[in-house]
């Protein structure tokens, strides 16, 4: 199931916005000059750990090329089950149906690598006074038909427009899935009016441009343009910050797992990638850009 592709010395990681390639690929193998390529599809969370661990891992094997486009979690899974991935990132769980899918076009089930964990932060403008907010009252901004629509509503005084401005994600990320689930709850839709950007980066990006607006987003994708909001379960109980400490320790209320799926057992050069990512060195990187590594979580 491992590409055929024909690069240079450069490693081959592109990072895209798609829903797929055409073709079917094939495992074990080679591109040009003995290169073997292994593509990895999925997660935008996850895009720039992918991309670190793909050039770190060329560095060692140098005749191995990865490439790594984003779409989102949903995007990356059904990659894998049309056979144009060797490894679907995921900041959520397959679903039955999708493992259904993998079954039944693939002849195997997929397999689930948990490969991180990561703290979903909750991101406002670096000029907001706020600096914490609570499950429920997240839900109440989100949720269909919270009643939650300004900073005042929140004793938060901003210059300007009131109006709380909603960053979301699309609806094919794992990011969008995880957050409806354990914030509004499995029952419950998301408001409409949300602002819906393609990518973990663009979230952090928009809020840092937008003084009343909020979003979430991958606590590694935090910058000095925007402030993580402290979370609380409930209003008035204390709020813990989005750490890798709190998220380790299981504090953090918005803590989720980080996976990787593959198309049964592993092998040949995915294996052999996909153990050095879950080896001290692997993990090394997870913990470099701001995630929870496996072992520690």
């Amino acid at each position: 199931m491992v590409r055929k592709w024909v690069v240079g010395a450069s490693i081959a990681v592109s990072l895209f916005v798609l829903g797929g390639c055409q073709g079917k690929a094939e495992r074990g193998s080679r591109g040009g000059e003995g290169t073997t390529s292994i593509r990895v599809e999925g997660s935008d969370t996850m895009v720039q750990l992918a991309q670190a661990w793909a050039e770190h891992y060329h560095q060692i094997q140098p005749s191995v090329s990865i490439q790594v486009l984003g779409g989102g979690s949903g995007v990356g899974i059904a990659s894998l089950i049309d056979g144009n991935c060797d490894m679907a990132n995921a900041s959520r769980e397959i679903e039955p149906k999708e493992i259904a899918r993998v079954k039944a076009n693939r002849g195997e089930e997929p397999k689930t690598h948990v490969v991180g964990h990561d703290a979903l932060a909750i991101f406002v403008h670096k000029e907001n006074p706020l600096d914490s907010i609570s499950m429920e009252e997240l839900a109440e901004i989100y949720g269909d038909g919270g009643k939650i629509s300004r900073w005042s509503q929140l004793g938060v005084k901003l210059q300007g427009d009131d109006t709380i401005v909603r960053v979301s994600r699309q609806n094919s990320s794992g990011t969008y899935a995880y957050f409806r689930e354990a914030v509004l709850g499995k029952n419950r839709d998301f408001k409409l009016g949300s602002i819906d950007q393609s990518g973990s980066k663009d979230v952090v990006a928009l809020v840092s441009r937008t003084p009343n607006a909020i979003g979430y987003s991958g606590m590694g994708y935090a910058t000095p343009e925007v402030k993580m909001l402290k979370v609380s379960k409930k209003k008035g109980e204390p709020a813990v910050a989005p750490t890798i400490e709190n998220a380790k320790k299981g504090a953090y209320p918005i803590t989720r797992a980080l996976y990787i799926y593959t198309i049964g057992e592993p092998k040949g050069p995915v294996k052999q990638y996909l153990d050095w990512i879950l080896s001290p060195e692997g993990q090394k990187v997870v913990a470099e850009l701001g995630y929870v590594p496996a072992s520690e979580s």
